[in-house]
């Protein structure tokens, strides 16, 4: 078991936080609001600690769990901090009338906060297609993995694994495109076809 730091506080960063913890990881809650940092750790118990927003986290991986509109913002924040560091990025780039995605064609909202972190740190995205009050439910989901560093891609699956979820390699991190793609397929579907938000999307291997 290791340390896991999750900056963020919100649903997504409760969700996999609570997975985490359950799993028997130390979870290093980071937020820029620290009182909201330390409701999380203290709702977790189970030996949960905060950090210093901006500070080195103490976690080797690194789960970027805030709104994609203040990823690059974080990212700056801690700079060098990130250095060496795996990146998982949970973020869905969408509009806010939810029906479409804000980053440039081409492009994917993990590819653009690469730009911003320090060459020695690896993003991987993940959890992006799985709601987060589902992933709260428990259950055994699939996560899709979309990385260009081998040793993080391994990483992140046997991290991912140890939650109970099944991991499911897609490529390089120009997959991320596709990825983020479908988040915004799972809310039309949950908005309109599903009729429902507690909805999972998982692949049948035959």
């Amino acid at each position: 078991m290791s340390t896991i730091s999750i900056i963020g506080s919100g649903t997504m960063a409760t969700a996999i936080a609570g997975r985490v913890a359950k799993a028997g990881h130390t979870v290093e809650v980071v937020s820029r609001d620290p009182a909201k940092a330390r409701a999380l750790a203290d709702q977790l118990a189970a030996g949960a600690t905060t950090g210093t927003y901006g500070a080195a986290p103490a976690g080797d991986i690194v789960i970027l769990a805030v709104p994609y509109t203040s990823a690059a913002a974080v990212v700056a924040d801690y700079g060098d901090a990130l250095d060496g560091k795996v990146i998982i990025d949970v973020t869905n780039p969408v509009s806010p009338d939810l029906t479409g995605l804000v980053t440039p064609h081409g492009s994917s909202g993990a590819q653009e906060t690469a730009k911003g972190l320090p060459a020695g740190a690896h993003v991987v995205k993940a959890f992006n297609t799985i709601f987060g009050h589902v992933l709260a439910k428990g259950g055994r989901f699939d996560a899709f993995i979309a990385t260009d560093d081998a040793e993080a891609k391994a990483r992140v699956s046997t991290f991912i694994a140890s939650l109970g979820l099944r991991p499911l390699d897609v490529g390089g991190l120009h997959m991320a495109q596709t990825l983020e793609a479908l988040g915004l397929m799972m809310i039309g579907l949950a908005k309109n076809g599903a009729g429902s938000w507690d909805i999972a999307l998982n692949v049948d291997i035959r």
